[in-house]
């Protein structure tokens, strides 16, 4: 296979960038998308060029890092994919791939398609954990939980955070990856006793980051690699609202102690 790459190109946050044309030629139609980046790189190292920077690591769909925008789409046209995960026979030879870099403001470009995703661990470390000793493995498979209900828990897991969901969103919304974070823990019985709080925490810490609100355009349900539903997203803004309720209902009782004293 013969194609024409469009790459985004850019040496840092606050340099300018533009799209740059390459020749991608005899590409294996066998060949992942990243593979196909790797041999294109090495021709331009040869040439003694730069080469183009992107993110990988485990390249088996596993981790999340192989972000990037495929023709406008986030990790390419084969939908429950990764960027890593996708074949170039999914292209027809003569093609033109456009490749960028994620667009969000709480995603800044790092240079050329990689961005630092780090407001993602933050989001995680401000309430995505859990305080319960469940002991030793034993212990805590001890615990009776109802296959449905750890299957949902699973679900939910399986959200490797890539952050394709924000970069598909209009708003730059989280709401999918915050979502599915909680919810791995809220159908647990080990995350029952900071699940409100948890909420909370977590959701100002994206509001924080600079990400947007949802709006029911299902984008990124649509793009998610490991097929996040989104009514996860419906399940965090329930345990929200229980949220400013519960804070109501504290305030109420601390005012009226006040004014009692």
């Amino acid at each position: 296979m013969n194609l024409t790459l469009r790459v985004w190109r850019q040496k840092g946050n606050s340099g300018a960038g533009k799209l740059v044309t390459y020749p991608a030629k005899d590409v294996s139609p066998d060949s992942s998308f990243l593979e196909m980046l790797d041999q294109v790189n090495q021709e331009l190292v040869g040439k003694g060029e730069e080469p183009i920077a992107f993110d990988s690591d485990c390249r088996e769909g596993i981790c999340g890092t192989c972000s990037m925008v495929i023709n406008g789409i986030p990790h390419g046209p084969q939908r429950g994919t990764t960027a890593c995960q996708l074949h170039m026979r999914v292209f027809k030879d003569g093609d033109t791939i456009t490749i960028e870099p994620f667009r969000a403001t709480a995603f800044p470009v790092v240079r050329d398609l990689v961005v630092d995703r780090s407001s993602f661990d933050r989001i995680q470390q401000a309430g995505g954990y859990v305080s319960v000793n469940t002991g030793a493995a034993p212990d805590g498979n001890a615990i009776p939980i109802p296959k449905s209900e750890a299957d949902i828990a699973f679900d939910a897991a399986a959200c490797i955070g890539c952050g394709a969901c924000v970069a598909a969103c209009k708003n730059s919304s989280a709401m999918l990856f915050l979502s599915a974070k909680l919810a791995q823990y809220r159908h647990l019985p080990q995350g029952a006793p900071e699940r409100i709080r948890r909420t909370v925490k977590m959701v100002e810490a994206a509001d924080h980051e600079g990400f947007g609100n949802c709006t029911n355009f299902y984008e990124c349900e649509a793009v998610c690699p490991k097929n996040i539903p989104a009514h996860f997203i419906a399940e965090m803004n329930r345990d929200y609202i229980k949220a400013s309720l519960v804070s109501r209902e504290f305030d109420d009782v601390h005012k009226s102690a006040e004014d009692e004293g």
